[in-house]
């Protein structure tokens, strides 16, 4: 077989379009045309091109656990940065859900398993059983605020699809992460209704608290609020429960930056004029709107946004002032996410950027997760000892 058709043969075992292998290789603006003239016979790779190619891992990164203690299910999974965290604590996932054809590229890419489809549309007697639920589901308001029939009142919204295999399910305990303005969205009503149902009809013990990335030696300001709970007939009203105090380790940017990064990052005069305008713009109404630069030394960045491949405008790295501020690559969002290095991004920029933005920060994710297992194991000493006692 010839080199063209052996480099062909690979991305099509990858499952990747010649886009697609360009940006996992980091090949930069045209390399997917570099890599059609490589098909074609028209060029031929380096040595080190080639062996890039050809090396690139054909088995997921983060296989399954086996023989877990736990068990779990990923829902709204998006890349699986939650599962990611709590599978690195020797939780199986046994079913996850994305209706996101890049996002489920991407979670199959890392972990072999093809996502089923849209959550809303699945029966939750069809979901296997598991110890615990996972969901970073998105804000969707209620349609009535201070909800009068609770749980059925939640239909045509998202939660309604958690509540509805908890209901169902009854899992160990739960994880549920989304933005920290659900805390005051609609003065406080929609949380409350959320925690009332939890609580008062699927009969959980409910914790939530809102947590920062950079507290936990992610150099992002980012903020999520992260709602645990626990079954009460398993486990008790008294569970044993805190959320994971910070660790206050030193951030710095710097730490996430790629030493060589493509010109294609840099963004272009008239980007860069129309930031400066729109922030000129904005100091003179007196706010502080407008884009923001970052350095090598800056302790810690903006929150990233599922909107920053439009202009980056929220986190832009300063290159001097003879040369225009660039964008993060998009194995730098994945690091300021938590990201290990090893993580595929087998799509374009764009949607990796996309992707990244409505991820989460994984080790603070993992920090709660650690907890979260701590009550588990406790639980389950303590039923035993129960079991001990009528003996």
């Amino acid at each position: 077989m010839n080199l063209s058709n052996m480099i062909k043969n690979k991305r099509k075992k990858l499952g990747m379009t010649q886009k697609e292998l360009s940006d996992s290789l980091g090949m930069g603006k045209y390399g997917d045309r570099t890599i059609r003239r490589w098909e074609n016979g028209e060029s031929v790779p380096s040595p080190i091109e080639y062996n890039a190619i050809m090396n690139f891992p054909e088995t997921p990164s983060f296989e399954n656990v086996k023989n877990p203690k736990f068990t779990m299910i990923d829902l709204f999974a998006g890349i699986g940065g939650i599962r990611l965290a709590f599978q690195k604590q020797g939780v199986k996932s046994v079913f996850a859900s994305e209706w996101d054809k890049f996002s489920v590229k991407t979670y199959k890419a890392n972990y072999g398993e093809t996502p089923a489809g849209d959550i809303t549309l699945i029966d939750e007697k069809d979901i296997p059983d598991h110890d615990i639920l996972l969901a970073g589901f998105p804000c969707q308001p209620f349609s009535q605020a201070g909800l009068k029939k609770g749980f059925e009142d939640t239909r045509g919204t998202l939660f309604f699809d958690i509540a509805r295999i908890i209901k169902e399910k009854r899992p160990k305990a739960f994880l549920l992460e989304n933005v920290k303005q659900l805390k005051g969205h609609d003065k406080g009503r929609t949380l409350r209704t959320i925690i009332q149902i939890l609580e008062n009809e699927l009969n959980y013990t409910v914790f939530y608290k809102v947590l920062r990335a950079a507290d936990f030696g992610v150099p992002q300001n980012r903020e999520r609020i992260y709602i645990v709970g626990f079954y009460n007939p398993l486990i008790g009203n008294e569970i044993d429960f805190e959320f994971p105090k910070p660790t206050h380790e030193p951030t710095r940017v710097g730490d996430i930056l790629e030493s060589d990064v493509d010109e294609k990052y840099t963004i272009s005069d008239r980007l860069y004029q129309g930031h400066l305008r729109r922030k000129e713009e904005h100091k003179k109404k007196g706010n502080g709107f407008g884009f923001s630069l970052f350095n090598a030394e800056s302790p810690y960045t903006n929150t990233i946004s599922a909107r920053y491949y439009k202009d980056g405008s929220e986190i832009l790295i300063d290159q001097g002032v003879s040369k225009n501020p660039r964008k993060l690559t998009p194995r730098e969002c994945a690091r300021l996410q938590g990201f290990p290095d090893n993580f595929i991004i087998p799509v374009s920029d764009t949607q990796a950027y996309r992707q990244f933005g409505n991820s989460v920060a994984v080790p603070v994710v993992e920090a709660v997760a650690k907890e979260i297992l701590n009550s588990l194991n406790k639980m389950d000493k303590n039923i035993i000892n129960k079991k001990l006692v009528k003996l």
